[in-house]
């Protein structure tokens, strides 16, 4: 069954809060606050693209902290919602806000209408680095609110950024692992961009603030990647998405912005395992200069890398003459599997969990 997300997207609207890296406005895509009628129009838009047989449909409030708007409002948009739940069309609501705009009693009327996805704004689990970046909360707050979000039985998602202020390598991985403690069922990670006229764009045009380089964040994200999917939480997002807002000249100062972050951060995972399954190949077998790879046909872009980078940097390192590519529908999502050209079967096969505790 195939997942779609209808969005609809509110700019800042309700959040009293001025981080420093936000400019809600540009990140949403849109200056205009939808009214219902906007957004029963939105939704049968969107309705009429998607078939309607082996789909899964969720209305996601995205781009403000939902639960900080005036609640007759939030009321207003969730009752435009109903008549399209009770017909099955949709089959519930997702929103995203602060950790410090939960509670009990916002949790019930969120279940009374439908909302079963609350997405977190949690940036950092490092209160120096939430502090730095003005969030206005702790890492108390986040867990307080996760762990409520939790036991009203709603879907919990958690964004994090890396390369805030104060944050550094160690403490995004040290964030990565206590997130998990958590139990999220979904996580974004996001490299911090500077966008203009924030309060970000100032400290790094006077030089209080050096963003990461895209290299740095994939390097990062890469392993922070890799905690999340051994412990079976789903990243469903890595990178900003690239639309054409972000695209548009002088609305990014600065940062690590990529069209195909994630898929970068991927393939650098790939290169790494095939990197240590050629390791304990020429270990346990002889050194051959033709190996033959197996993979799953939907991994071999990844294992390849773009313009078949990665096979030209482990071809190099290890002087071999060819790497032979073998699609494989046998091999599982996210193994790697090794032989001798002559061989129609892999002799060894790395999976991504072995991967992750042999690293």
């Amino acid at each position: 069954m195939r997942h779609y997300n209808i969005p609809i997207f509110i700019p800042h609207l309700g959040c009293p809060f001025d981080c420093i890296f936000c400019d809600q406005k540009k990140i949403s895509s849109t200056l205009e606050i939808p009214n219902v009628e906007n957004i029963k129009t939105i939704i049968e838009n969107h309705l009429k693209t998607i078939p309607y047989k082996d789909s899964y449909v969720e209305l996601a409030f995205f781009g403000g902290s939902f639960t900080a708007i005036d609640e007759n409002l939030q009321n207003d948009y969730l009752l435009a919602v109903q008549e399209y739940l009770e017909q099955k069309k949709i089959k519930g609501i997702r929103i995203s806000t602060r950790p410090d705009f939960i509670d009990e009693s916002i949790l019930k009327r969120l279940k009374s209408y439908g909302v079963i996805t609350i997405e977190l704004g949690v940036q950092s689990l490092v209160d120096d680095v939430l502090e730095n970046s003005g969030r206005d909360y702790n890492s108390d707050t986040v867990k307080r609110a996760c762990n409520i979000i939790k036991e009203y039985g709603f879907t919990l998602g958690v964004q994090l950024m890396i390369g805030l202020p104060g944050d550094s390598k160690d403490l995004s991985i040290k964030t990565a692992k206590e997130a998990v403690t958590l139990n999220p069922d979904m996580v974004r990670l996001y490299p911090t961009i500077v966008i203009a006229n924030t309060t970000l764009d100032e400290m790094f045009k006077e030089k209080k603030y050096n963003p990461l380089t895209v290299n740095e964040s994939v390097e990062i994200c890469k392993k922070m990647l890799l905690i999340f999917e051994v412990n079976k939480i789903k990243v469903i997002r890595l990178g900003l998405y690239p639309g054409e807002d972000l695209r548009t000249e002088g609305v990014i100062s600065a940062g690590p912005f990529h069209p195909s972050f994630g898929e970068i951060v991927e393939q650098e995972i790939y290169k790494d395992q095939l990197a240590m399954l050629i390791d304990m190949f020429f270990t346990k077998y002889h050194k051959s200069k033709i190996i033959k790879i197996h993979v799953n046909p939907r991994n071999i872009s990844k294992l390849v890398g773009k313009k078949r980078r990665n096979i030209t940097i482990l071809m190099e390192r290890y002087k071999l003459k060819n790497i032979l590519i073998n699609q494989n529908e046998d091999i599982d999502n996210n193994t790697i599997g090794i032989g001798f050209q002559d061989k129609s079967e892999p002799l060894m096969q790395l999976s991504r969990n072995e991967f992750v505790n042999l690293a």
